[in-house]
């Protein structure tokens, strides 16, 4: 369990699960779930595509289950969780990155600022059809 002062980092997992866990995909995530938890850290967000196709074969399957985790985990123990994952029998393949918090703020800004836009755009236009009807 994490303890107090431990600097704790946000990661995304992105983890292909084998296809033929797609009727009990449940109990494969609780399985990643524990694997973060027991490593000290703690999922914040779950987001699972379902099956789709792969672009090359692994492990002779041509399709996985994608499920995208969001967790803040100590930067220390992402070793751990990675060694763990690659002998996780359900487990086809994974990736661990730090999102690029730069970037992200940098899209909301633009996306912000888009609306922004589009709301003055859309007042103006209302006004213009106001002053038609005089």
């Amino acid at each position: 369990m994490p303890t107090e002062g431990v600097l704790m980092n946000s990661y995304e997992l992105a983890i292909l699960f084998d296809p033929d866990l797609e009727i009990d995909l449940e109990q494969a995530s609780n399985k990643v779930k524990t694997i973060i938890a027991d490593n000290g850290g703690k999922v914040i967000n779950e987001d699972n595509w379902g099956k789709r196709k792969l672009a090359y074969k692994i492990k002779n399957q041509e399709m996985a289950v994608y499920v995208f985790y969001t967790a803040e985990i100590d930067p220390k123990n992402v070793k751990q969780i990675e060694t763990t994952l690659n002998i996780t029998d359900e487990v086809i393949r994974f990736l661990i990155t730090k999102p690029d918090t730069k970037a992200i703020a940098q899209a909301e800004a633009i996306k912000a600022a888009k609306a922004k836009r589009a709301a003055k755009k859309e007042a103006a236009e209302k006004s213009e059809a106001v002053k038609e009807e005089e």
